[in-house]
């Protein structure tokens, strides 16, 4: 293999062609799947490489796929390309420049569930990408690698694209299935979880396009070479998408446990204009905003490395690069405003907290706000933790509690009389 295990278009010319990425051992994986293991083994073997959830949560993968009971049917595999974090930009670039790889993904995913039908669900804006993979899908019909009874296997699959229209709850996995089945985007109430009752209330696996796309490598060359790559609770390599403060930023594909450090100064080229770094946020605009000091910086980027030393979640490692020139109480008016207009209105504390923390932070950065709207901000935020139907609530309010408590200045600036 070249240096790149999911951006291989980086290292293969013409891989976005079929015979491309035929040449490049393409669907070598999916054929000795369908040919040699059951689906049981493909399961197994995913479970054994450690490969946790690319989409933000980093649930065990092959942990997830044995949810799906076998003694209903059908099955349905939806791959979540409904990209919409702010600070996300990798499931676009491998869609559009290595897709193949990723339906190979999908297309073992669905083996290993026995699922016949697949969906890719994407986000409103990707319609040129839709008809981008809809003829990559023609082609794999056309080579006999999608339809019935795939090279003289008993196994069949279709693949669909479905857009959406554009709305960040449906990166949402329940919102994502009521979409699919013409419903307005609006979460569900869990149990049952979409492993039992998903789409058309069948057992159904939502997995995202950079956790597909890692399956050809592992079932090619076994679990254990995957996992001599990244950490011990978090094998393999990872798609990190700079942006922000940083004078290079773009998609990275390093190993998972690369640290802040690394990533910002020997691959991101450091802060522009060489200024002093403020603080980071790992996860878009769905996470906490952290000090960057020492300790944070000589943090590897892993899912339980993140969690125990910065106490904030890795999520979808979209990493946004503060530096000394952002006010913070800014920065929180910006993403609070996203969340509120983002609200799918569905549950109380979701729709009344973001507009109440919009108006609240719009007004201090307007500077008509008073000394206590400070603790009024924080305090709202609090009151919704816990309480939303879904994350999305839930997310709004991480860079505003983390604000505010290690940024205060930034706020009393605003509203000092």
């Amino acid at each position: 293999m070249g240096n790149y295990i999911l951006l291989r278009h980086r290292d293969v010319a013409d891989i976005d062609q079929l015979d491309g990425y035929r040449k490049a051992d393409g669907f070598a994986a999916f054929e000795k799947a369908i040919k040699t293991m059951t689906p049981a083994e493909v399961t197994l073997e995913v479970k054994n490489s450690g490969l946790r959830g690319r989409g933000g949560a980093g649930f065990p993968t092959g942990v997830k796929w044995g949810f799906l009971p076998n003694n209903i049917w059908p099955h349905y595999v939806v791959a979540n390309a409904d990209e919409s974090e702010p600070g996300t930009f990798k499931d676009r670039e491998i869609m559009e420049s290595n897709p193949f790889q990723f339906l190979e993904g999908l297309m073992l995913a669905s083996y290993a569930v026995q699922a016949n039908t697949a969906y890719i669900y994407l986000r409103g804006e990707f319609w040129q990408l839709a008809n981008h993979l809809n003829q990559k899908i023609k082609d794999l019909e056309n080579a006999g690698l999608l339809g019935e009874k795939i090279k003289g296997s008993n196994y069949s699959l279709k693949i669909y694209t479905h857009l959406g229209a554009g709305a960040y709850i449906c990166g949402e996995e329940t919102a994502l299935l009521e979409s699919i089945e013409g419903k307005m985007g609006q979460p569900r109430l869990r149990p049952p979880f979409p492993a039992v009752e998903g789409l058309y209330a069948k057992p159904t696996l939502v997995n995202n396009v950079e956790t597909l796309t890692n399956l050809p490598p592992i079932l090619q060359h076994g679990a254990d070479w995957y996992r001599t790559l990244g950490t011990e609770q978090s094998p393999g390599v990872k798609v990190f998408c700079l942006s922000g403060c940083i004078k290079n930023p773009g998609n990275y594909e390093l190993p998972l446990g690369t640290t802040y450090r690394d990533l910002i100064y020997n691959y991101g080229g450091g802060i522009v204009e060489d200024r002093a770094i403020k603080a980071v946020m790992s996860a878009g605009a769905s996470s906490d905003i952290v000090v960057a000091n020492d300790h944070t910086l000589d943090t590897p980027l892993a899912y339980e490395t993140c969690l125990e030393r910065l106490n904030s979640p890795l999520g979808s490692a979209s990493v946004i690069i503060l530096d000394e020139t952002v006010d913070m109480a800014w920065l929180v008016s910006k993403t609070v405003n996203f969340f509120k207009h983002e609200s799918c209105g569905k549950c109380t504390p979701c729709r009344d907290g973001t507009f109440w923390m919009n108006n609240i932070a719009g007004r201090i950065v307007k500077g008509s706000g008073k000394p206590e709207d400070v603790d009024l901000l924080k305090d709202v935020a609090l009151q919704m933790q816990g309480k939303c139907l879904c994350a999305l609530g839930e997310f709004s309010t991480m860079a505003v509690v983390s604000a505010v408590d290690r940024f205060r200045p930034d706020f009393e600036k605003h509203v000092r009389s």
